[in-house]
């Protein structure tokens, strides 16, 4: 059953798309976008969890108007491989005022497994899933913005949680200034997960640091429990990122 929903759920993505290309949307302008950030604690997409050591993650972003592809790598800094996404995300609403967005991916997860025996180095065991989302967002002005957000995503592989939900009420305040030229992004959400029968409410935020023209910027992410029962995880996760970004534009002829 789940496999045929997420099959309808792409299919439904990308006919969207597809209906969406016009002749002339060969020749707009595509970009190419990017970022490293190296961080002391690795934080997973759903903010509870964390690598509990110091990572590195590679974000790509390729696309238009509407349709881009975001594959993200995330390992440990001894080099493990630590999770793999494949987004794939479509602006359906994109006005001054409104934003919505269609997204989906597979994505791998790595752990480690038990060796065959103690003379075995311990193996990387790769766990399947595949996530959806939609973000409506609506900006009050161009340093506020609020919007939901909602992602669903299924395991398929024995031993990870097989339905997962991940609500949340966001709000960004982007544009405030620190110094000359030295802006704050703060982007604090409150947010329902629940994972097969487990549950909690928690607070999280990112502050970010970035300097006009400089393309290094500073993150930290907090993650506060409210009220959970969800056994993994820590009831406080933070950390501090160094990113480096970059865009190029170029046009399809």
């Amino acid at each position: 059953m789940y496999r045929t929903s997420y099959l309808i759920f792409f299919m439904l993505i990308f006919t969207i798309a597809g209906n969406a290309q016009s002749p002339d949307s060969l020749h707009t302008v595509r970009s190419v976008a990017g970022g490293v950030s190296v961080t002391n604690n690795g934080i997973s997409l759903l903010p509870t969890f964390a690598l509990g050591k110091p990572a590195a993650i590679f974000d790509l972003s390729m696309g238009g108007k509407r349709l881009s592809f975001e594959p993200q790598f995330r390992f440990s800094l001894e080099g493990k491989p630590w999770s793999f996404l494949f987004w794939w995300r479509y602006r359906l609403v994109s006005t001054a005022k409104w934003q919505i967005g269609l997204g989906a991916h597979p994505a791998i997860a790595f752990k480690t497994g038990k060796p065959v025996n103690e003379t075995e180095p311990q193996p990387l065991v790769a766990k399947r899933f595949l996530a959806g989302e939609i973000s409506p967002n609506y900006t009050i002005n161009q340093h506020v913005s609020v919007g939901l957000y909602y992602l669903y995503s299924h395991g398929y592989d024995t031993g990870v949680t097989r339905n997962t939900h991940f609500l949340a009420l966001r709000t960004n305040l982007s544009g405030l200034t620190i110094l000359k030229a030295v802006s704050l992004r703060m982007s604090p959400q409150l947010y329902y997960l629940k994972l097969d029968q487990e549950a909690g409410v928690f607070i999280t935020s990112s502050f970010t640091l970035t300097k006009k023209g400089f393309p290094v910027s500073i993150q930290s992410i907090v993650n506060q429990q409210i009220r959970s029962d969800i056994t993994a995880g820590k009831p406080f996760v933070w950390n501090v990122s160094l990113i480096y970004s970059f865009q190029r534009t170029y046009t399809r002829v």
